[in-house]
């Protein structure tokens, strides 16, 4: 943004499972980078989008959730879900979905970047090799919920579900990725797709993306059907610089990409309007992982993340610099007695995420 907002109005909406635990290390951390900048967060929480208040109100959101959260510049998400008290389908459909949907936020942002510390899976590979961005289409495409199923439990059983291609819908997540390459050394951007097999959408999609780069001379472009474009991001992650794909392209990818840098557990992910009618909403993708909920064991890496995300996203560069700096930096002390056991060590979630915050502190605007 050309002329960042100084204040903005953040609504906090924990959730469950480990998002609970996790939300206070981000808002600590988000509070020391702005505190280092002269900038404001006003922060408000609220209980809803969780599987308790679906206890208590046999619903996951008020009747008036939609005006309530759009007085907000962002929403910070936790994390959805506990699948032993609410069905994944009513918790997820309920509440996540929809502030996907209503709010349009069209764009899914996911950062692919190889961290100091995390041992990457892939051979050879060092900080610097792996960083390239995945924009998914986030509305629409494989996943418009068009279809339906008749004559069930017979022989003439039939499932149908539509994949819905807008030009709007194409054309505006195309844009925002060759903007975003735009902005990036290397200016390229690759396409996935696979117009050799599905014969009606995706060569829509290659026309559109053809159009698009006609207005972006200086980025770099190119295609890959999505099958070897997976085994390209294995073999030669370094060629990636923004990928942009389909809701169900984006999807896969914004799952491989995090898991070649060696974990998805610190991964965040932005659900973006980027014209601003509607708040974003900002999410690390590991989910409330009811396993180890209440054990104060949970990485607060992605939530810390997803912050630093939303700092970028308003135009707060330097703040969101200094936040990305100071997760590299206790990532690369690799110290024990502060990392948490999904990563190889002994700490907790109050142990790793006060280090990143004393981190940060110690840097200056």
């Amino acid at each position: 943004m050309s002329d960042p907002k100084k204040s903005l109005k953040i609504a906090v909406i924990p959730g469950d499972g480990i998002g609970i635990e996790v939300m206070p290390y981000g808002i600590k951390c988000l509070e020391a980078a702005v505190k280092l900048y002269n900038l404001e967060l006003q922060f408000e929480s609220f209980d809803f989008a969780s599987c308790e208040y679906y206890k208590k109100h046999g619903d996951m959101l008020p009747k008036d959730w939609k005006e309530t959260l759009s007085r907000f510049d962002a929403i910070y998400f936790g994390a959805v879900g506990l699948p032993d008290v609410v069905p994944d389908h009513i918790s997820l459909w309920g509440s996540l979905l929809q502030f996907r949907r209503v709010f349009d936020q069209y764009i899914n942002l996911r950062p692919c970047r190889l961290m100091p510390g995390v041992k990457c899976p892939l051979a050879n590979r060092k900080p610097g090799d792996i960083d390239f961005w995945v924009v998914r289409e986030n509305t629409e495409g494989e996943y418009s919920s068009i279809g339906g199923r008749i004559f069930e439990g017979t022989d003439r059983e039939f499932v149908t579900q539509e994949t819905i291609m807008t030009r709007i819908g194409v054309d505006r997540v195309l844009k925002y990725a060759f903007e975003l390459a735009k902005t990036r050394p290397k200016a390229h951007l690759t396409s996935a797709t696979k117009s050799n097999g599905i014969s009606i959408t995706m060569p829509y999609w290659d026309e559109r993306v053809r159009e698009m780069q006609s207005h972006y001379p200086e980025v770099r472009t190119d295609k890959f059907h999505i099958d070897i474009l997976c085994a390209h991001i294995v073999q030669k992650p370094d060629f990636f610089d923004v990928i942009v794909g389909s809701n169900l392209f984006g999807d896969i990818l914004s799952d491989l990409g995090p898991a070649c840098t060696g974990t998805i557990g610190i991964a965040p992910s932005g659900n973006i309007n980027p014209e601003g009618k509607f708040p974003s909403l900002f999410e690390p993708v590991h989910g409330s992982a009811p396993d180890i909920a209440g054990k104060g064991i949970a990485n607060p890496v992605g939530m810390i993340w997803a912050g630093q995300m939303m700092l970028e996203h308003f135009g707060h560069k330097e703040a969101a610099g200094a936040m990305l700096k100071a997760i590299e930096n206790v990532l690369a002390s690799g110290a024990s007695e502060v990392i948490t056991a999904d990563m190889g060590g002994k700490g907790t979630t109050a142990s790793f995420g006060n280090a990143i915050e004393r981190e940060i502190l110690k840097m200056k605007a």
